[in-house]
């Protein structure tokens, strides 16, 4: 995989070229964004949040899944980051949609998933807020022309422009708990492209997770130690054709609660696009990730090693073509077709608490994959936007198998899962009518479905001292959902928007509890979630003020084997959040700047036997140009040192992020 990263890249840089000194040659240099096509007519219809490279550059963590909790809504399984967190528990989701490790919402980078192909979660270590441009979060808006999968939304994670970066860039700071980050990138112009090449490696000691009250000497710190390389490049084809590449290889490893519970994880990504802004525009690109897993399950009494998943290799292809023709100044019209494919295998030993040797050795997985065609179409008519979409998704599980031996090699279970197929269409309409200057009101209503993981059907787990099985027969989730709002800017720098939502999950996948300490993964009726979302920002010189709200009443429906659910509050799905952040920027560098978050109760389980309080945090972060090219900065975490708590089984509890303490340089040059 390494040698395809560094391949394709020259690849690129060999294309771009010949092509730059041509047009030094003959006529004037023809400038490269290294964006995507950009919104169409209708995309505000569904409304979105933006996150700009500002505030991407301004986290107190320095961490991507915070600054998304700027948007109130979003949400991982648990309450910690990817320093604390099982990367396998870190998927993403809006609305309240949750309920299991899984992400409901679809996350692109660059127009590509990044759900690992295997578990579904999102590799947040890996993805260097420095590296982006933007971000743009679609709360609702079912599965449209980015892919299926968008059942709680979707968010749009842009690279970074030659525009955005510096020519050099450094920065390297240290904080509490022995932790280090340290970053650096380079960007060159290469003749009418560019080329970027960053490196970011983050380590620490860690903290308990343990309330002190209740901790043990066998307790250790959450240590952590990753870093990722990435390297993009963008060259022209033709006038308004580019070509972009970008590769990522990256690392994880972390230790929770106990010595010896180490996980890992690691990924090898590359991606080719083209996109042409002519007449007729066109927007194509093709991927490869190469990712892997490992965790070590320690018993809490006798802490031995008792479940060794020792390898999880996984790989995703696929790929996208999305045609605008030209069609007149008064519609915009948008077809294409994409496609993910999807393979993993677990490789797992269980050992006993007691003697410490294998008892079982297991083997798992299986394959998924999505085909789909799509067609979208804006149409203005007067002040009045309207859009519709249908898509039509062949979905496939096959070779779905769970293998089980004793430690002398006897076949315990063999089992082979029938294939399944089907065609799923979904479809989505809205419209946008702005009815003053500075007021506009939308609504629409969508579908989407998603495909169950892998992890799903086929990968048992165990978070002491629950047990969760896997379950080979789950079915595709579907949503529908309506919502409507309006979005007002009352003068320069002032905004506010507003939004009330119905949502419903069909077939939602849950991990339902069949016995004490036990539990399956399996499929509810439904999950039903109504609320209203609010968010605003405004400017006023030097100051900028911002913040989001959001209200998610979730309800579990439920029938049959899981009727005690039926009426009850998702697994780890809080009824509010909310979060404000102020932004001083009084000169060229200088930046001071306070967030405040609050996540409402949460239950721990899907029978709300525990749960996990309200939590208030806030941090800070200040930046002071030292020299044109140095500056100084410092981030406080949880400046108040508010316990927040991730999990509560009974009296087990473990806790996110305490205060830290942060302190670095950061330098640039142009």
């Amino acid at each position: 995989m390494i040698t395809l990263l560094v391949r394709t890249s020259l690849l690129a840089i060999i294309i771009g070229t010949p092509a730059a000194y041509a047009q030094e040659a003959v006529g004037p240099i023809i400038i490269v964004t290294g964006k995507a096509l950009g919104q169409t007519k209708g995309d505000p219809a569904y409304g979105s949040v933006e996150i700009d490279r500002a505030r991407l550059t301004s986290e107190a963590s320095g961490r991507i899944e915070n600054v998304l909790a700027d948007v109130a809504g979003f949400q991982q399984f648990r309450r910690s980051d990817s320093r604390s967190a099982n990367p396998s528990a870190q998927g993403a989701t809006l609305r309240a949609l949750g309920g299991n490790a899984s992400s409901r919402t679809l996350v692109l980078l660059d127009g590509v998933p990044q759900a690992d192909p295997f578990f579904g979660y999102i590799p947040f270590s890996a993805i260097a807020p420095e590296r982006l441009s933007s971000v743009r979060v679609t709360r609702g808006g079912g599965n449209g022309a980015f892919g299926a999968g968008a059942v709680a939304g979707t968010i749009e994670l842009n690279s970074a422009g030659r525009a955005d970066l510096p020519d050099a860039s450094l920065s390297a700071f240290y904080g509490s708990n022995n932790a280090s980050e340290l970053s650096a990138g380079v960007a060159t112009n290469l003749g009418a492209g560019f080329v970027t090449l960053s490196g970011r490696w983050d380590r620490g000691d860690g903290f308990f997770t343990s309330p002190i009250a209740t901790r043990q000497p066998s307790d250790v710190r959450a240590a952590y130690d990753s870093w990722s390389t990435g390297l993009r490049a963008v060259a022209p084809l033709a006038d308004g054709v580019e070509i972009q590449f970008r590769g990522l290889i990256f690392q994880d490893h972390r230790t929770l609660r106990f010595a010896g519970a180490d996980s890992s994880s690691e990924g090898q990504d590359a991606i080719i696009r083209i996109v042409s802004r002519g007449l007729w525009q066109v927007d194509a690109l093709a991927y490869v990730q190469a990712r892997n897993f490992t965790n070590v399950v320690i018993s809490a009494t006798s802490l031995r090693k008792t479940l060794d998943q020792r390898n999880t290799p996984s790989t995703g292809l696929g790929g996208k073509i999305e045609i605008r023709p030209p069609v007149g100044s008064d519609h915009q019209l948008r077809i294409g077709a994409d496609a993910r494919l999807s393979d993993g295998m677990l490789f797992e030993d269980a050992y006993s608490a007691v003697t410490g040797l294998v008892t079982a050795r297991r083997n798992a997985g299986g394959n998924t994959a999505t085909f789909g065609i799509f067609a979208e179409n804006d149409w203005k008519i007067g002040a009045v936007t309207l859009t519709a979409g249908l898509r039509a998704d062949r979905w496939t599980i096959d070779n779905g198998f769970f293998a089980e031996r004793s430690a002398n090699g006897t076949v315990v279970r063999d089992d082979k899962f029938a294939n399944r197929a089907s065609w799923q269409t979904s479809a989505r309409v809205g419209a946008l009518y702005p009815a003053s200057d500075g007021f506009a009101v939308r609504a629409a209503a969508y579908t989407g479905f998603r495909l169950p993981t892998l992890n799903e059907l086929y990968r048992p787990f165990t978070v002491f001292p629950v047990a969760t099985r896997a379950n080979a027969a789950l079915k595709v989730e579907k949503l529908r959902g309506v919502e409507a709002g309006f979005d007002i800017r009352p003068a320069d720098g002032l905004s506010f928007g507003a939004t009330l939502f119905y949502n419903r999950l069909n077939d939602a996948i849950a991990n339902i509890t069949i016995g004490t300490n036990l539990r399956q993964r399996g499929n509810v009726d439904a999950i039903v979630a109504k609320g209203i979302e609010l968010s605003g920002e405004a400017i006023f010189g030097e100051v900028a003020i911002s913040g989001s709200y959001a209200f998610s009443d979730s309800k579990v429906r439920a029938l049959g084997s899981a009727i005690a659910l039926n009426g009850l509050s998702p697994a780890q799905s809080p009824r509010h959040a909310a979060n404000a952040t102020v932004r001083w920027s009084p000169s060229t560098g200088a930046v001071f700047s306070a967030t405040a978050r609050y996540v409402g109760a949460q239950f721990e389980d899907d029978l709300e036997s525990n749960t996990l309080p309200s939590a208030l945090t806030l941090d800070g972060f200040a930046q002071i140009p030292l020299t044109k090219q140095v500056a100084l900065t410092g981030r406080v975490e949880n400046i108040f040192n508010k316990a927040v708590v991730t999990r509560k089984v009974d009296t087990s509890i473990d806790l996110g992020t305490p205060r830290i303490l942060w302190i670095g340089l950061k330098f640039t040059t142009r």
